[in-house]
């Protein structure tokens, strides 16, 4: 896999939500990979926004920005495309270059992100 941005790290919570969710979903780490070389590259790098990722700017958290994905193509998930119910909340260290994957979770299981976790790791 080519490199894309400086570093790409799982908080250890993202990767216990990673292995809960492969039990069900088989290709999600190889779906992983494609959308960092996909969506997040097109997002960070080429600035071509495909409607996919968000911006979530309702927790006072000026560094880094942290983003939502909505747009996350799992193959297991046959027919559903883009639209799979798959989130990916991640934080973008712009002057480093990081990509910090902080939750995944599946829509049909929680509607929305866990703030909490956002707060513990990316306080003021």
């Amino acid at each position: 896999m080519k490199k894309i941005f400086n570093d790409t790290k799982r908080l250890s919570e993202f990767e216990n939500d990673l292995i809960k969710l492969s039990k069900r979903f088989r290709t999600l780490e190889e779906d992983l990979k494609i959308f960092i070389e996909k969506q997040l590259y097109l997002y960070h790098k080429l600035k071509i926004d495909n409607k996919g990722i968000f911006i979530i700017s309702n927790f006072n958290i000026d560094y880094p920005k942290i983003y939502k994905a909505r747009k996350f193509a799992c193959k297991s998930l046959k027919g559903k495309g883009v639209s799979s119910g798959i989130r990916i909340i991640y934080a973008y260290y712009e002057k480093e270059d990081l990509i910090e994957f902080i939750e995944i979770y599946y829509k049909g299981d929680k509607e929305n992100e866990n703030k909490e976790r956002l707060l513990k790791y990316h306080k003021k």
